[in-house]
């Protein structure tokens, strides 16, 4: 007989922020969002949301920290809970080479992905 760890557990996923429809928006049109994260202010393209450990994450291409852009494209992952005062932009973005929705980290997990 086994017994299961803290590892093996799957938790359910904790009830979604109230930003969750502001990302869900974002990912449809094909916008970028700003918002707050760790203090500073960020400017992301959604590409998928997804739950880790009973939580709500987005994978987003980073197009400007605190107003200026990254020193090489990156695809990061967010908490959603961590991001604040998020707002959807005008700014539009294409889906991103770095991205691959057939990741085996989004199989079975993933609520909304970007298409194209």
């Amino acid at each position: 007989m086994k017994l299961n760890t803290d590892e093996d557990r799957v938790d359910a996923p904790a009830t979604p922020p109230v930003s969750m429809p502001t990302v869900f928006e974002a990912i449809v049109k094909q916008q970028a969002i700003a918002a707050t994260y760790n203090r500073g202010s960020v400017t992301l393209a959604p590409h998928v949301v997804y739950t880790k450990h009973g939580e709500f994450y987005v994978d987003a291409l980073t197009l400007e920290r605190d107003g200026k852009p990254p020193r090489e494209p990156k695809i990061g992952a967010f908490k959603i809970a961590g991001l604040g005062g998020m707002r959807v932009t005008p700014r539009r973005f294409t889906r991103s080479e770095l991205f691959n929705p057939k990741d085996e980290r989004y199989e079975g997990v993933t609520l909304l992905a970007i298409e194209g």
